[in-house]
Parts: structure tokens; C-alpha cells; sequence
């Protein structure tokens, strides 16, 4: 194949199919209600419409059939806490100092100095509502760091990570600051409820509204109803567990969807549905799907960070549609600022673009290349960056990080003095698993790929701040409650152990 020039100092054009429109043609209404719902570890493959060849989601299919699907959608990060943090201020998570995930009790957060599109739409005269996972600080509820109010929402029922001990009856969401204390049901179902609540009776009726709905689905620890696990026979109640999450998940979004249009609200409202990575595949629960791609949550690979998206707007996204066009995490602040009419903060370096043209049937000009950066990455390769159908990746000789927290003055010392090593380029449009790395064949296009990483890499590197040092308390892991079919596998194999 020949090779392609890319100049890096022109506008990158984003080819976008035709026909998006829906049958009364260009929208007028100039403040849509916003809804985003967050799916959590819900890899690229793990709903039907997306090609599961089991997993019952009979809502989101159809929602997808209804909308617009995203084939080339990206969360932000591999992980959780920086895809959050790159989706709520459009700027890539290293920039924001969100390194890792945050455990409870850590220095790392989303700064007061950071804008979101929650203040940005609150400012503009938007209700604005956080129902579910936060996962932005360490220490949620407490004075030191700013919570969902400081950043945006009028309403929040949030917690700071997982629901603990498990997703069934947890004790530590907290409502506008105040603890809730024991609640009956599973996650999903008390987001929702929540979400409900607020819709009918909690929300500004003379004000449009951005509702960000967090599921804590399907990330361990998993707990799903019987109704969902009878779903999936098996000898192993792990995938069971696993698929009928999936499945719990998707009930409960629906919920959220009919309460929308029994309000009246769904042809003012734009619903954009998506993941914050790939698929976890931990030893307990080793069944989520990247749909074929390469790897799972927490790579630089497709399979880290190509997830789920899907698009409704009635009278403006035209029913069944499908792009290729790639989007992220980080378009979501400058997309919605677009939508609401609402300027973009001043003096930010944001990293996204507004992909709104893609509701229209129009392209997408996108100034500099999607860009990922996760020192903890599970593989070598750390920094990743995609423009039109390429991919490159590449490693830092650096020693291997601790696997906790945020980077420590030392080690971003270490990583001041860093390279990028080891280039692998894909092309995308052919090779989506990236099996075949393509350095020596389009020299020029690597070239250029190299350089433009290499610039971002800098200047990322640069502005991101430092946390102090602390200790890792392993706050959550004590608390968590892990289902039988684990416990009773783990006491199973240190009887085997003894025996010996």
C-alpha cells in the first residue's frame, strides 16, 4: 500500500457517512437536555448489538437501532478514574494529573482549577444531576478535595468508587453530602431509581438539564440478581454472574430511557450511551469481551480503549445509523458545549473536539491526534495516539511504576527524562486486532506519527502536576464482599495446599 503524507499543521478531515438526519432535517432547539450513561468495564464486544453472540441487552440493541452507532468510539483511558476525568474536562487525564485509578484516601483528584462540562452547563442555566460512580477523588465527602458539588452538580448520589461491600445493598452512596446509609437492591437498580427520582420530581422543570449517569456495571464486585444469572446457564456461576450483570445493566438503562419519554422529553433530549474502558477479565470474572480486539481494560491495545457508543436524538439522528468516524471520551465537554451553545473554558488546553457534526451528517475536523498516555499500562507499550485510520503506540525506558496510586515526585522525575521507544504502527482500516505493525511500510506516515507523539508527549508530561507521597491503605479491598462462588474457590485451593 502506498504510503500516505500526513502534514501535521493542517485541519485533520474526518470522513462521516451520509444520512444521519432524521426526517424533519436539522434540529432548531438550540439547549437540548443532556443525558450520558456510563457503563463501567463494559468492553467493545460485550453487548449484542456489537456482535455478543449470548449476551441478552434487549434495550441498548434496540437504542442503537433507533440511533447512531459508533464503531471507532474511545473512552478516554484504559481505566476508570482517568477516563472520567479526560471525559468530564475534554483534556487527556495525564494533563489532569489522574495517573491511575484513585483509591480511597489518595492525594489524587480532579483539581478546583480544572473546568467541567457540569460547571459549564450550570453556569449557562442547565440543571445539573451526578447519579452513581464518581471515582474523581480520594477523599469523596470530605472538605479537602472537591466533590460532584464543586464541580458542576446541583444533585448527586454518588460514591467514590464501587459500591461497597458489593452491588447489592450497599451502605456508602452519599446524596448532596450526606451519607445514605443501608439501602436495599442492586446498583443499577438504585442508580436508576435515583436517576428517576430526579427526572420526576428533584429537577428544574423552566431549565434544561445534564444528566451523567454512572453504573457501576459490569465491574467487580459483581452481584446480580437471579432473575439475570438464570439467563445464562453454567457450570461456572462466574459467567453467570458476569453476563446477567450485563443484562441487569441494560434493564436499568432502559428504566431511565421510558421515564424520558413518559416525561415527554425524549425529542428535547440527546442520550449518549457509552463505556469508561474495555473489558476488566479478572481471575474472578474472566468473561467480558473486546469483541476480538486486541486485549483488555487497562492497554494501550484496541481492546483497552475501544468501547461501546451509541447516539439517540429523535428528529435529528436518523434511525439505524452507523459512523467509523473515530471519537473519545475527551469530545464529550466541546460536543455538548456545541449542542447547549455554551463557550468553551478560556486558557485550557483542551485535547477534544466537538464530534456534534456527526448528528448532522457533516465532518469532523479534528486539530490534533486523539492522544493516550497510562504509565501502569498492563503491557509495554504506554502512550498511544490515533489520527484517521492510524494508530501508533509506543513504550518509555523507565523502570516499571508501582501498580498503586498516582506518580510520586520521584518517579516523575524519572519520568521527565523519559523517551518514547519502540513504535508500533497500525493501520486501523485493515487491521483492527493490530496484528501486523507497518513501520516499514509507510515510512513517511510513521515518521510523522513519531514526531506528533513525541511533541504531545512533551507538553503533557509537562503541565501534569505532582501528588505527594502517601501510603496505599487498601481502604476498599477490606471492605469488599466477594460472592461464594469466589470465597468458596479460594478456601477450596488453600485446603489443597495444606494438604500438600
Amino acid at each position: 500500500m502506498k504510503s500516505c503524507s500526513l502534514c501535521l499543521n493542517l485541519v485533520i478531515t474526518l470522513l462521516v457517512p451520509s444520512g444521519l438526519f432524521g426526517d424533519d432535517g436539522e434540529s432548531n432547539r438550540s439547549r437540548p437536555n443532556i443525558v450520558l450513561i456510563l457503563a463501567d468495564d463494559l468492553g467493545y464486544g460485550d453487548l449484542a448489538c456489537y456482535g455478543h453472540p449470548r449476551m441478552k441487552t434487549p434495550r441498548l440493541d434496540k437504542f442503537a437501532a433507533n440511533g447512531l452507532k459508533l464503531n471507532s468510539c474511545y473512552a478516554a483511558a484504559a481505566n476508570c478514574s482517568p477516563s472520567r476525568a479526560g471525559l468530564m474536562t475534554g483534556r487527556t487525564p495525564f494533563r489532569v494529573g489522574i495517573f491511575n485509578w484513585i483509591p480511597m484516601l489518595s492525594p489524587m483528584h480532579v483539581k478546583r482549577s480544572e473546568t467541567t462540562i457540569a460547571t459549564l452547563l450550570r453556569n449557562a442555566g442547565y440543571d445539573t444531576c451526578h447519579v452513581g460512580k464518581w471515582h474523581l477523588n480520594g477523599t469523596f465527602n470530605m472538605p479537602a478535595q472537591p466533590q460532584p458539588g464543586d464541580h458542576g452538580f446541583q444533585h448527586w448520589f454518588s460514591t467514590q468508587n464501587n459500591a461497597l461491600p458489593n452491588h447489592k445493598n450497599p451502605h456508602n452512596f452519599v446524596r448532596n453530602g450526606t451519607p445514605v446509609g443501608p439501602l436495599k437492591g442492586y446498583s443499577a437498580e438504585l442508580v436508576a431509581d435515583e436517576s428517576i427520582l430526579w427526572l420526576e420530581t428533584k429537577r428544574d422543570e423552566a431549565k434544561p438539564f445534564f444528566l451523567f449517569v454512572c453504573f457501576h456495571e459490569p465491574h467487580e464486585p459483581i452481584a446480580t440478581a437471579k432473575k439475570y444469572t438464570d439467563l445464562y446457564p453454567s457450570d461456572d456461576p462466574s459467567l453467570s454472574a458476569h453476563h446477567g450483570n450485563v443484562s441487569q445493566l441494560d434493564t436499568q438503562f432502559g428504566r431511565i430511557v421510558d421515564k424520558l419519554d413518559s416525561l415527554g422529553l425524549r425529542k428535547d433530549t440527546i442520550v449518549w450511551f457509552t463505556s469508561d474502558n474495555g473489558p476488566a477479565i479478572t481471575r474472578i470474572h474472566p468473561h467480558g469481551s473486546s469483541g476480538g480486539l486486541r486485549d483488555k481494560k487497562g492497554a494501550m491495545y484496541e481492546g483497552g480503549i475501544r468501547v461501546p457508543g451509541i447516539i439517540q436524538w429523535p428528529g435529528v439522528v436518523k434511525e439505524k445509523s452507523v459512523s467509523d468516524v473515530p471519537t473519545s471520551g475527551i469530545d464529550v465537554l466541546p460536543t455538548f458545549c456545541e449542542l447547549a451553545n455554551v463557550e468553551l473554558p478560556k486558557g485550557v488546553t483542551l485535547d477534544g473536539t466537538s464530534v456534534a457534526a456527526i448528528l448532522k451528517g457533516k465532518t469532523v475536523a479534528r486539530k490534533k491526534p486523539l492522544y493516550w498516555q497510562f504509565n501502569r499500562a498492563s503491557s509495554d507499550m504506554k502512550v498511544a495516539i490515533r489520527l484517521d485510520r492510524w494508530k501508533l503506540l509506543a513504550k518509555l525506558d523507565t523502570p516499571p511504576l508501582k501498580p498503586s496510586g498516582g506518580i510520586t515526585a520521584k518517579e516523575m522525575a524519572e519520568l521527565k527524562k523519559a523517551n518514547l521507544i519502540g513504535f508500533e504502527l497500525y493501520d486501523l482500516q485493515v487491521d483492527p486486532k493490530e496484528t501486523t505493525v507497518v513501520n516499514d511500510r509507510h515510512p513517511e506516515t510513521f515518521q510523522q506519527l513519531k514526531d506528533a507523539m513525541q511533541k504531545m508527549y512533551r507538553e503533557v508530561r509537562d503541565e501534569a502536576p505532582t501528588w505527594p507521597e502517601w501510603e496505599f491503605a487498601r481502604y476498599e479491598s477490606k471492605r469488599i464482599e466477594w460472592p461464594d462462588y469466589w470465597t468458596n474457590r479460594r478456601r477450596n485451593q488453600e485446603a489443597k495446599k495444606l494438604k500438600k
